[in-house]
């Protein structure tokens, strides 16, 4: 769609569409209530701005893990590069993933768009280092990232 699409949606509409983005209803309801935008750039800086470590649990609870075969929609197309991995690195992923989980509480949040899964998997053994807070900071980072590649992928660039 066009920014002046989304600028002109309803409310509850834009929020929606915000929610396919990001699962952070704070993250959503702020950048639906920022707009007229104008310019997709525009949008991007704001829902830039907008994201806030409060944000993580909630966004986190709407990603599939890294390697889930059951992810669809734009989970799934993110996650493409890891489909065709072998029987060793997939069982790799789970592992990392069960781990990362157990050390932090939450799902590996990374962005996976165009990386294969022998990367993402080195990825994930770095971070295990991490200690709780910078991880968090890392994860949010990874979030913004996502959702970068999401709004682009949801409002057209400015012609």
């Amino acid at each position: 769609m066009r920014i002046e699409e989304f600028d002109r949606m309803p409310d509850d509409e834009a929020r929606r569409a915000l929610h396919g983005v990001c699962a952070a209803p704070r993250w959503a309801e702020k950048v639906a209530a920022g707009r007229p935008y104008g310019s997709a750039g525009a949008l991007q800086d704001a829902a830039g701005a907008a994201l806030d470590v409060d944000d993580l649990d909630a966004a986190m609870a709407g990603h599939p893990r890294i390697g889930d075969r059951s992810a669809t929609g734009r989970s799934g197309a993110e996650q493409a590069g890891v489909a065709g991995s072998d029987a060793g690195t997939l069982a790799a992923l789970e592992a990392g993933n069960a781990d990362y989980e157990r050390r932090f509480g939450h799902v590996y949040l990374v962005c996976a768009a165009g990386r294969g899964a022998e990367d993402l998997l080195v990825t994930l053994h770095e971070r295990l280092h991490n200690d709780p807070a910078t991880e968090r900071v890392v994860a949010l980072a990874e979030l913004a990232a996502i959702n970068r590649l999401r709004l682009a992928g949801m409002v057209e660039e400015d012609r």
